[in-house]
């Protein structure tokens, strides 16, 4: 690419988990972060310029810190290269500590922007290696580069972790503000492309207020029953052929989980009276999306608005405003503009 080149990165939110998933299977969502690159001049004083619009804008770290140059930098190191002087520019519309994958969005879109600049040396797979060992898990970087709905599996024994669900990785305003993840060791991964019926609708209800994953991965056990771990396998293999086929009975089964959601449901204040609400207005059920705040129901097209209007109303009961939207399965994952 020439030293005028400019282009933009847009990265999908993801919803992590979708009950109990935990940890292992993420969805792309059609909202979306955009970060624009153009090269700076060699000759250049600033090396670095950042600059961020959105309406958490002034939560952004604007210096070398930044998750989206931390990844940059990254692909840069692994290809033993200088990163180059870079303006980025940031556009936020994926709020952030809400359990949508803010952090993913950052180190997806720094990791593809810089494979760009340097001509593309690796793979997509390589990529999506790079952000998982930044991310510190799969579950909202492989969907937040692919699109879709994916299971992420590896080929060998996980270390402990944790990330938006239960680890040591840090939340996702910390991650924009600067806190770098540990990375994992070099681990193969399958993922699976998990087919979505279209008559699902997601909705999502992201509140006014944030959920720090610290707070929400002390609430979880060190250990679980083996009756727990077989109700949640048995629970995944349904979630997908639910999502696969559309049947409604097998999902309203198939989103509950022993897992995440039962630790952390006193920390979402209202989460009964959203969940009734939601059920009550036709909706398949709902789970918390990543480790919450925000909350995601799975409905059919008949019911989404009214699923729209009656989880907004039960959260205002509570005195919390809540953007609360139907959207749509992003099955694109990063893409380039220029």
């Amino acid at each position: 690419m020439s030293a005028t080149s400019t282009f933009t990165v847009t990265v999908p939110a993801t919803t992590a988990n979708l009950g109990p998933g935990f940890d292992c299977i993420g969805a792309a969502l059609s909202l979306y972060n955009s970060f624009q690159f153009s090269l700076l001049e060699p000759s250049a004083t600033e090396k670095l310029k950042i600059t961020v619009t959105g309406a958490e804008a002034a939560k952004v770290k604007t210096d070398d810190s930044n998750l989206a140059y931390v990844a940059f930098v990254k692909l840069y190191d692994r290809l033993q290269q200088s990163p180059p002087p870079v303006a980025i520019h940031i556009d936020m519309q994926v709020p952030l500590a809400r359990g949508l994958g803010s952090s993913a969005t950052a180190i997806v879109g720094g990791l593809v922007g810089a494979n760009l600049l340097a001509g593309k040396p690796l793979s997509q797979v390589e990529v999506m290696q790079l952000a998982i060992e930044l991310e510190g898990h799969p579950d909202n970087v492989v969907p937040a580069l692919l699109g879709g709905c994916r299971l992420a599996a590896s080929d060998a024994p996980l270390p402990t972790h944790g990330g938006g669900h239960g680890g040591t990785a840090p939340t996702e305003n910390q991650d924009f503000v600067g806190v770098v993840p540990p990375c994992l060791p070099s681990l193969s991964w399958q993922i699976c492309d998990i087919p979505w019926h279209p008559n699902i609708v997601p909705v999502v209800a992201i509140p006014d207020f944030e959920l720090s994953t610290a707070e929400a991965r002390k609430v979880l056990p060190a250990d679980y029953s083996r009756a727990d771990a077989i109700f949640n396998a048995a629970h995944l293999g349904l979630l997908l052929r639910a999502l696969e086929t559309g049947n409604e009975n097998w999902l309203r089964c198939a989103l509950q989980d022993k897992i995440h959601q039962p630790y952390r449901q006193s920390l979402i204040q209202g989460y009964e009276a959203v969940q009734e609400a939601a059920l009550n207005a036709g909706a398949c059920g709902m789970v918390i999306s990543g480790a919450g705040p925000t909350l995601l129901a799975l409905t059919d097209l008949t019911n989404a608005d009214a699923v729209v209007r009656e989880m907004a109303a039960a959260w205002g009961e509570f005195g919390v405003k809540a953007d609360v939207r139907a959207i749509s399965l992003d099955t694109q994952g990063a893409q380039v503009l220029t």
